[in-house]
């Protein structure tokens, strides 16, 4: 998918997901430095080799981005040597659920979602934002997720997280216009991945990830505000948050997003 929009050098973090690793193929081409982080060594470098196969420089930090103070230096260091992204699609997430009879989600694992889905954002802006802005361009791209619109019965702590990342990226468009950069919010339904199998619940309208990762860098090159997809599923997402809460519980329970104890 060669163009001539393409970024030079492109970050994506969470490279070692489904989704992660259907966008470094579908970024990967001559002429392009891929730079990905995951932490799943093994993956990661396998992933390394089919993208170099395809023409694209890479490199690879196998990190977990919890470790915020260490990938804020690494991150800064990377841009100190003249690498700073030009696009970085900042994909790494987690997921946690509520238990098959409604237990309420392990606190511990609530704690390290946070870490990941929320802090873990933030501190990838905090370490490129500085050289992004004195540069004056760049593209960043945050992965929240439909569940963003409305909070899901099985996944409350998943849900929460992406809302806010969808309003941090939001308030950043706003934030950084004037210096040049695009800020994008990446709205995904079901997209199939190991992570989405283990979420309970309905999956309407699944995905595959390398249709999904086209349609990103496609809205991406567009600069849409928010890529959302799949339609008719964000439409749907985006009603359940305009309906008074009491409907669109009702709907949710009709649809099968319902915890059933036993």
């Amino acid at each position: 998918m060669n163009d001539s929009n393409q970024p030079g050098i492109v970050l994506i973090t969470g490279a070692t997901g489904g989704i992660g690793k259907a966008l470094a193929i579908t970024y990967a081409e001559p002429g392009v430095t891929l730079i990905l982080q995951g932490r799943q060594e093994a993956v990661l470098m396998e992933l390394a080799a089919t993208c170099e196969a395809r023409g694209a420089v890479v490199i690879t930090k196998v990190l977990d981005v919890e470790d915020r103070d260490a990938w804020i230096l690494w991150l800064k260091n990377i841009c100190d040597s003249g690498m700073t992204p030009e696009l970085a699609i900042v994909n790494a997430g987690i997921n946690t659920h509520v238990g098959p009879n409604g237990e309420q989600e392990a606190w511990a694992e609530v704690e390290k979602l946070v870490a990941v889905n929320i802090l873990g954002v933030m501190a990838t802006v905090e370490g490129l934002l500085p050289k992004m802005r004195n540069r004056g361009s760049g593209q960043i791209a945050l992965v929240s997720s439909l569940a963003a619109w409305f909070g899901l019965p099985f996944t409350p702590s998943y849900c929460a997280s992406k809302a806010a990342i969808k309003a941090y990226g939001e308030s950043l468009r706003g934030l950084l216009a004037d210096d040049g950069l695009r800020v994008n919010v990446v709205m995904p339904g079901y997209v199939d991945s190991a992570m989405c199998r283990a979420m309970p619940g309905p999956k309407p309208f699944l995905w595959d990830t390398e249709r999904a990762a086209i349609r990103i860098r496609k809205g991406l090159q567009a600069d849409k505000a928010r890529i959302s997809f799949p339609f008719p599923l964000n439409l749907g997402t985006w009603f359940l948050a305009v309906l008074p809460p009491a409907v669109s519980l009702i709907l949710l329970r009709w649809l099968g997003y319902r915890v059933r104890r036993d």
